[in-house]
């Protein structure tokens, strides 16, 4: 039997009995799709974490803990210890594994353009090295520089989403814009530039875009009236050297406030990373053991099929055996038409894996809330994988129906009614 003759014939087959061939089908689309789905949201995953750690990878933050533990009960922080900018400066000095710091403080105000637009939004109060020490790109103008952070300008640089929301698509370096705490006089800034689109903190689940940047000497002036920190992001050299900077942080901090441990708390950027990684591992082993399930269900389907389909046309048999069709030709007959009604069900399996993806993406970025899109990456690869699998599990499970049929006695099979 040469292939063409083999496939047709198998299709013309499939054609015939529609319902059953779909019926049967059915284990091997659910398993090619629950296969392909996996392998899409997995590898979106993978990009997620990729792009954090390119962001974030060696970052971790240091913030003054609002809470202090004795034993097992907590108290409020009373210890009369702040982070200041002080401690940055100490920090650079005295910790190698450290490759820069970036102080913050930050709050809620209303910002409002030339024209009138108006907008509440977050402020951030941080040094001259912020966009180099979190691997930003300015997308128009600049960021405001050393001397006009130590002469604590009225500067800003804006998030994407503020200077879309109040000026559209004009640019809007060198404007102002009046920014305000709530209940407060406005004050009038002079915008320098506009940051790229960053997205949304996978550690903290605000977006980087929805935010004004202003020195930090002059948010302590303005809105604050302290000369306190909020946070510190520290930057080690690499990421295999986050741990070594965290100690040398801590060692820096105890020595400048009284040898004190727990006014203080360090939180590392991969522990979100690690979360995501998890709920990622989790749809993976669920759509793993659906697609198991299916496609040993479906296999078996395959081959109760084929062995029903021989019983059915054991008289076809005998015909074709008594005009000199050998047992081979028998053979690659039966095992032709499990392998095509095994592809057809991966090709279904494709397309309905692609829309499953996309419904796995939709509620995994409901379930994890803080990513405004898991990416769902399609491999021709995989098509291709997945649709070899189909017709490997056509060969295997119609190979003992095949044989079955190819030793049926051509005298015994004349004899079926």
């Amino acid at each position: 039997m040469k292939l063409y003759e083999g496939f047709s014939t198998g299709i013309a087959v499939m054609l015939q009995e529609k319902m059953r061939s779909a019926l049967t089908m059915l284990g091997i689309i659910i398993g090619v799709a629950a296969v392909l789905a996996m392998l899409a949201i997995g590898d979106g995953a993978n990009r997620i974490v990729m792009q954090e750690f390119e962001k974030y990878g060696s970052h971790f933050t240091i913030r003054r803990n609002p809470w202090i533990w004795r034993g097992d009960r907590v108290f409020p922080n009373r210890s009369g210890e702040h982070l200041k900018y002080e401690d940055v400066l100490a920090i650079e000095a005295e910790c190698p594994a450290v490759e820069s710091m970036i102080p913050s403080i930050a709050g809620e105000v209303l910002a409002q353009a030339e024209g009138g637009a108006t907008k509440w939004t977050e402020y951030d109060g941080v040094n001259a090295y912020f966009p180099t020490g979190m691997n930003w790109q300015i997308q128009q103008g600049r960021f405001f520089s050393e001397d006009e952070f130590n002469n604590r300008r009225k500067v800003c640089v804006l998030g994407l989403e503020v200077a879309t929301e109040l000026f559209g698509d004009q640019n809007p370096t060198g404007k102002e814009i009046k920014i305000s705490l709530q209940g407060g006089s406005p004050d009038r800034f002079r915008i320098l530039g506009v940051m790229a689109e960053r997205g949304t903190s996978l550690q903290y689940g605000f977006s980087w875009d929805d935010i004004v940047f202003i020195p930090l000497t002059t948010a302590q002036d303005r809105f604050k009236g302290t000369h306190y920190v909020n946070y510190l992001s520290v930057r080690a050299t690499d990421a295999d050297s986050i741990k070594k900077a965290a100690e040398e942080v801590k060692t820096v901090l105890r020595k400048r406030h009284r040898n004190q441990n727990d006014f203080f708390d360090i939180s590392f950027h991969t522990t979100a990373v690690k979360e995501l990684d998890k709920i990622s591992r989790i749809i993976k082993i669920m759509l793993s053991s659906i697609a198991g399930f299916s496609l040993f269900v479906g296999s078996v389907g395959i081959m109760n099929m084929m062995l029903v389909s021989v019983n059915q046309r054991t008289r076809e048999i005998g015909i074709r055996r008594a005009i000199g069709a050998k047992r081979r030709d028998i053979l690659l007959q039966f095992l032709f038409e499990a392998v095509v009604m095994c592809s057809a069900g991966g090709l279904l399996g494709i397309l309905l894996g692609i829309g499953t993806g996309y419904l796995c993406s939709h509620i995994a970025v409901k379930v994890v809330k803080v990513i405004p899109q898991w990416p769902v990456v399609i491999s021709l690869h995989w098509m291709a994988v997945s649709v070899s699998i189909s017709a490997c599990i056509g060969i295997v499970f119609g190979l003992y129906p095949a044989i079955r049929a190819s030793y049926i006695s051509p005298l015994e099979a004349l004899r079926t009614d």
